[in-house]
């Protein structure tokens, strides 16, 4: 020990520098060499088999460190896309794809479908004829076939027909001609917009540019399809309605019709019923009972209603979220114009707790009750969004 102590105190002071210079170099250099190459991977290493002990490293690289065997690295979330993406050139990740369908080339995905009828044989390519641009649903019962079979008459081979069975009875419906090419949907009990919100998802839908969901009791004896979308293409309409016949069942003067016009945006009310001239019931407003929709102002639609809340009571007067200005692009057309009958056939289905009333008033209790969560939640939501902007509404002029 005493001859290494020598050896070293023996030593020129200059000789003393190198060695430390040298040393801090060599830390320094070390350093930035692991900065620049983070990942080192022992089994791409042409080290000689006998420096290795014999064991499958490629084993033990999986078991501990992922698909990247005795590797080191900064980055410890191997697990993530990106890491395996950034690594692994091989692999697909593509975030601009469907969420779920990252994994999937581009090429392949389908992100979109239809109701368009295909065969079980011969070429997909020469399945369909035609392909209609426009798609109309009823949400019926049997008691009402008559009267569908009326109003499916009045949409030409352009439109899709959807029905929604809320009965469950669906055969007897094939004794019309138009019926074996419509699409049947079956679930008792259930209403229209139960059925949209589960079957009429905007990108199912996305090939029709515009989308009627009306109720079974409508008279159609003075409506043409066609003619209808020609006023609200003219008119530049996103949400519209036919205009209404007045008559002892009418509520809303927005939706009655006026014989001098084509198409009317606004309306007087009873006073007080508007804050403002341009939103419900004064303008931007049809009712729910014979909706049109084009495709851009469905998607926004679509994402407003509630799983839970079946009968969309409120959502007439929140329709106006959906396009910019509202009152020019929702409207009620005049020259094409329908007949509410009324008729409860859904409502009659319903229950009651209340020994002796009908069981439609237990449907009217729920739809009550549906409108004032509605609108609680669509307030709640519009808060919430403006507290987490850090935007003050609470003396905002706004309707």
């Amino acid at each position: 020990m005493g001859t290494i102590i020598r050896s070293f105190t023996s030593r020129k002071p200059s000789e003393i520098m190198r060695i430390i210079v040298t040393t801090f170099i060599g830390v320094v250099f070390g350093f930035f060499l692991g900065v620049s190459f983070p990942t080192l991977s022992i089994t791409k290493l042409n080290l000689p088999s006998g420096l290795l002990p014999s064991i499958d490293l490629s084993y033990i690289g999986d078991r501990y460190t992922g698909s990247y065997p005795w590797s080191f690295t900064k980055n410890n979330n191997r697990s993530s896309p990106r890491y395996r993406l950034s690594n692994d050139t091989s692999k697909i990740w593509v975030p601009s794809n469907p969420r779920g369908a990252e994994r999937l080339p581009p090429g392949i995905v389908d992100a979109e479908s239809d109701f368009y009828l295909r065969r079980l044989w011969g070429k997909p390519s020469e399945d369909l004829t035609t392909k209609p641009k426009y798609l109309v649903t009823f949400t019926v019962g049997l008691d009402q076939r008559d009267n569908i079979d009326k109003a499916v008459k009045k949409f030409s081979e352009n439109f899709t027909i959807l029905l929604f069975h809320y009965d469950g009875r669906t055969t007897e419906w094939e004794e019309l001609e138009w019926s074996k090419k419509a699409i049947h949907v079956s679930a008792r009990k259930q209403t229209k917009w139960w059925y949209a919100k589960r079957f009429l998802h905007p990108d199912i839908v996305a090939p029709y540019d515009y989308i009627f969901i009306w109720d079974e009791d409508l008279g159609v004896e003075h409506f043409d399809a066609e003619e209808y979308l020609k006023l609200v293409r003219k008119h530049g309409l996103d949400i519209s309605q036919p205009g209404l016949e007045p008559n002892k069942g009418l509520v809303w003067q927005m939706t009655k019709r006026r014989g001098e016009s084509e198409v009317h945006k606004v309306t007087e009310e009873k006073p007080g019923w508007c804050s403002d001239p341009h939103v419900p019931p004064c303008a931007a407003f049809v009712e729910i009972m014979a909706p049109v929709f084009s495709r851009d102002a469905w998607r926004c639609v679509w994402h407003m209603i509630q799983n839970d809340l079946v009968h969309g009571w409120g959502l007439d007067f929140a329709l106006r979220k959906c396009v910019e200005p509202a009152h020019e692009k929702i409207g009620v057309v005049d020259a094409q114009w329908i007949v509410h009958q009324g008729i409860p056939s859904l409502g009659n289905q319903g229950e009651t707790a209340e020994v002796g009333k009908p069981p439609r008033h237990g449907v009217k209790d729920r739809c009550r009750t549906e409108w004032t969560m509605f609108q609680n939640r669509l307030a709640y939501a519009e808060n919430a969004y403006y507290k987490s902007m850090g935007i003050d509404m609470s003396n905002s002029t706004s309707p």
